[in-house]
């Protein structure tokens, strides 16, 4: 049977599903997350008179959650997709869409390898040439396919470490051990560049201050967002041979991935079914083209 308990903050009704917890569902990080940062959108309409919903401001009314699944083993199984409907209307009765899975955060990395034997010193154009972007090849289901090319991608846990999760998926699906202090994110580069006075408007998260910098593949209806993180590295010329076709992966996890190495030129055919390639790529050339990289 499902129950209905009050926010403790935020005072609205929300109602769960039998065998769903309300301590559970206020411990799940990308729950509150999402809330918190609802809350201070909304709150925006009212405290800034340019806001275009300034005039007949949207609340926040209930949140009736549908559906959930849990990760783990049976002892101490934790909560790791929610998905739920959220009552969002104003005076007039006028509603917004509601749906919405939360799935947390996740890291996306571009990961780009040079032969050795380019000199260092040569043209842009020669060392672009001979620049590789590591793929992985993998199943996912979600999407009909047993072979899906895409940037080497992964979950943050908890903690919210991102720069330490992007170097163990680096570890896990490439099989490259890369500290974290190697890894450039993109993300907040395009940030800071705005904030300094970059050229145009608004950049990234500008339109509303309270969303991190990062890339949310599907706003619409997930919450998951996305920083996407940059290394590269010159490597010996017979070691790119390779890569291409090694299986990685943590098996015990199900993850069955095999790499696949592209011209970095050929990234926005290679990977055009993979919105985090494709942030990549315009986030690289963008901050190349402002002097950034």
């Amino acid at each position: 049977m499902s129950s209905t308990f009050q926010h403790r903050d935020y005072h609205i009704p929300i109602t769960l599903p039998p065998g769903l917890s309300q301590e559970k569902l206020l411990n799940f990080h990308p729950f509150t997350s999402w809330l918190s940062t609802l809350q201070a959108s909304l709150s925006l309409q009212s405290t800034n008179p340019s806001h275009p919903f300034h005039p007949s401001p949207y609340a926040l009314h209930s949140i009736t959650v549908q559906s959930y699944d849990l990760f783990g083993g049976t002892d101490n199984p934790r909560l790791g997709f929610v998905k739920l409907t959220a009552a969002v209307s104003n005076a007039q009765g006028e509603t917004l869409p509601g749906a919405v899975f939360l799935r947390g955060p996740s890291v996306a990395m571009l990961v780009m390898l040079i032969p050795d034997d380019i000199d260092p010193n040569s043209s842009e154009k020669d060392n672009d040439d001979e620049r590789y972007v590591v793929m992985t090849v993998q199943p996912r289901i979600a999407a009909g396919s047993l072979e899906f090319v895409e940037l080497p991608a992964g979950m943050v846990d908890e903690a919210g470490d991102f720069v330490g999760q992007a170097a163990r998926e680096i570890r896990e699906e490439l099989g490259v051990e890369i500290p974290g202090s190697e890894l450039v994110c993109l993300s907040e580069m395009a940030a800071r560049g705005t904030e300094e006075g970059g050229d145009g408007g608004g950049g990234i998260g500008k339109g509303d201050g309270n969303l991190p910098n990062a890339v949310y593949p599907s706003p619409g209806g997930c919450d998951e967002y996305i920083p996407i993180y940059m290394h590269e590295r010159r490597v010996p010329r017979e070691q790119l041979g390779e890569w291409t076709g090694r299986l990685t992966g943590l098996r015990e996890h199900g993850e069955k991935i095999t790499l696949k190495l592209v011209r970095m030129k050929d990234l926005w055919r290679e990977g055009a079914r993979d919105a985090k390639s494709l942030a990549a790529l315009a986030l690289w050339e963008g901050l190349r083209r402002q002097g950034k990289l």
